[in-house]
């Protein structure tokens, strides 16, 4: 192997590292909110004002936003749920730089809390498949 090769893998290497790194807090966050939802979510039922229900909101929040900004978001959502709200359709901020054109790319979350738009994208995608 050449110097001149592992020079071109030491910053791809570092860079996975570097990305690997970065999303740590985001991973530990999705995995916490998962097993809230998995456990502690059934036991309280369909109880929730808002759609998505707060723990999904959360979810989304974090997996598209990040940590830090998914969790200011659930935060201000959480806050916002209480007996006195009207609830309703509450779905979270769109990211600044979003490409969601192929339904299999986004994440399962967003799919799931936004119905209506990824299934009649999923439905358009296959129509034009099938053509």
């Amino acid at each position: 192997m050449s110097s001149s090769q592992t020079q071109g893998r030491a910053p791809s290497l570092l860079g996975a590292v570097a990305r690997f790194l970065w999303h740590v807090p985001r991973n530990i966050l999705i995995i916490v909110l998962k097993l809230y939802r998995r456990v502690v979510s059934p036991i309280y039922g369909q109880v929730c004002r808002f759609f998505p229900s707060c723990s999904a909101y959360a979810l989304e929040a974090v997996t598209v936003h990040g940590a830090v900004k998914g969790t200011w978001f659930s935060m201000r959502r959480v806050i916002r749920c209480h007996p006195w709200s009207a609830g309703g359709l509450d779905p979270v901020p769109s990211p600044a730089v979003v490409d969601w054109d192929d339904p299999s790319t986004v994440p399962l979350i967003v799919q799931l809390n936004h119905p209506v738009v990824f299934l009649a994208k999923q439905q358009e995608t296959q129509s034009r498949k099938a053509a």
